[in-house]
């Protein structure tokens, strides 16, 4: 299992999350943290956003750009954040990736305005305790 600290602060983490057949979908994105959570950007109706509306457990590890795993998967429960909560999310995107993040961020919003993404807010379950 892997500790906390694998997580404090990847510029990419990959979230797989579960169809209805039960099949994994893996997808790297960029992420935040806030407190105890990894918040994530994406578009509000994509793929992962369904998948996670219909089943919120996840598993979450740090990537890189493409998606190879540079640490080990952890579960955790997402969380799809309001639109005041995506907002500061998406700020905190773009304060972290820098003038890549701005420009990334302010192209969807203006193809898709300022509520076609949303931010999901990624609580990495905590370790089992064995005695």
């Amino acid at each position: 299992m892997p500790s906390q600290e694998d997580l404090t602060n990847p510029n990419y983490l990959l979230v797989t999350t579960r169809k209805r057949d039960g099949s994994t979908v893996p997808t790297p994105v960029w992420v935040v943290r806030e407190g105890a959570d990894l918040v994530i950007w994406t578009v509000r109706d994509s793929g992962k956003v369904k998948r996670i509306r219909n089943d919120p457990r996840v598993t979450v590890a740090p990537c890189d750009a493409r998606g190879n795993p540079t640490g080990p998967a952890s579960p955790a429960t997402a969380r799809l954040l309001d639109d005041a909560e995506s907002d500061r999310g998406r700020k905190r995107i773009q304060r972290k990736y820098g003038a890549m993040g701005w420009l990334v961020v302010q192209g969807s919003r203006l193809r898709r305005g300022t509520t076609g993404t949303i931010c999901v807010a990624i609580t990495p379950d905590a370790p089992e305790e064995h005695s």
